[in-house]
């Protein structure tokens, strides 16, 4: 599951990375939470080129009051509330995501991301004013730290996934754990356990 990512980089850098007619608008902060703005891209219904725009990540749906951020990749053509957005896909640009590690009882931070620690995209699907992230099994690097993770399309996927013009079952094969480079992760460690003051 993913419920946090990162964009952290600048409107020049990502409408150079994916080949935007302008630098694109980003949200108030890096690191993204679900109900927060995002940027996601998708192509217009009409004229050419990827249309990049805000929008707030996690659907609303009737039977959850809180929104929901995630879509697994196996069940997306069996589920209702997903068979109507299979045409509208869209990317989300990100420069990591985070997940966390169980420990015992602990949990452990990690920020994860491509080997390049470039601008990279999930694949997201979206009904016009929200979206949604869709995961799959991890990638061998990180499957020591969670079963799921965010599909990262492989950069020549990407307007694969966005055209409007392909069937989702003649891509549907995009959605696998990323494996065009390597992946790294960064564990928080934890503040040091506070020493009792012997002499109170």
């Amino acid at each position: 599951m993913c419920s946090r990512f990162e964009i952290d980089a600048t409107p020049g850098d990502i409408a150079e990375r994916f080949g935007l007619a302008a630098p694109p608008p980003l949200p108030n902060a890096p690191e993204i939470r679900p109900t927060d703005m995002a940027l996601i891209i998708d192509a217009p219904v009409i004229g050419n080129g990827e249309k990049p725009r805000l929008l707030s990540w996690g659907l609303a749906v009737e039977w959850d009051a809180k929104p929901l951020i995630n879509a697994r990749a196996e069940t997306l053509s069996r589920k209702k509330t997903f068979r109507a957005l299979l045409e509208n896909r869209c990317l989300v640009p990100a420069t990591a995501y985070f997940e966390w590690r169980k420990d015992g009882p602990a949990r452990r931070k990690n920020r994860i991301g491509t080997k390049s620690r470039g601008v990279f995209a999930f694949a997201g699907l979206t009904d016009g004013d929200r979206f949604i992230i869709i995961t799959c099994p991890p990638a061998a690097d990180i499957a020591s730290i969670h079963d799921r993770m965010p599909v990262i399309l492989e950069r020549r996927a990407e307007p694969l996934w966005i055209d409007r013009g392909t069937p989702f079952n003649e891509i549907s094969g995009l959605l696998v754990p990323y494996g065009a480079e390597p992946l790294w992760a960064e564990e928080e460690t934890p503040p040091p356990a506070r020493q009792p003051d012997l002499f109170s």
